[in-house]
């Protein structure tokens, strides 16, 4: 098993990659937070394999993470939009097996 922890900060208005896809393991868990005041309101968009964000999963208001675990998830890259108007830092984690 392998775990991958990383904290990149996007700035305003950009994209990247937060997770790549795994090559020769298999991905059994993921989070992504954005790390911010939980008062605020930080528009953020998180894709898997579509750098287009046509589908994404909203990460702002109360609900600033994402967490998935099993067998069956996700194994593509997972971006991340910053919409906000401001830098933001963003946390990953995944486990490999």
């Amino acid at each position: 098993m392998v775990q991958t922890v990383c904290t990149v900060m996007i700035p305003a208005g950009q994209r990247k990659i937060i997770l790549e896809r795994p090559l020769s393991l298999h991905r059994i868990f993921f989070s992504v937070c954005v790390i911010v005041d939980q008062s605020g309101w930080y528009d953020s968009r998180m894709s898997f394999d579509d750098p287009q964000f046509i589908t994404s999963y909203a990460l702002n208001g109360a609900k600033k993470y994402f967490m998935a675990e099993g067998i069956d998830i996700f194994q593509g890259d997972v971006w991340i939009l910053n919409a906000s108007e401001k830098s933001l830092s963003y946390s990953a984690t995944e486990i490999l097996h």
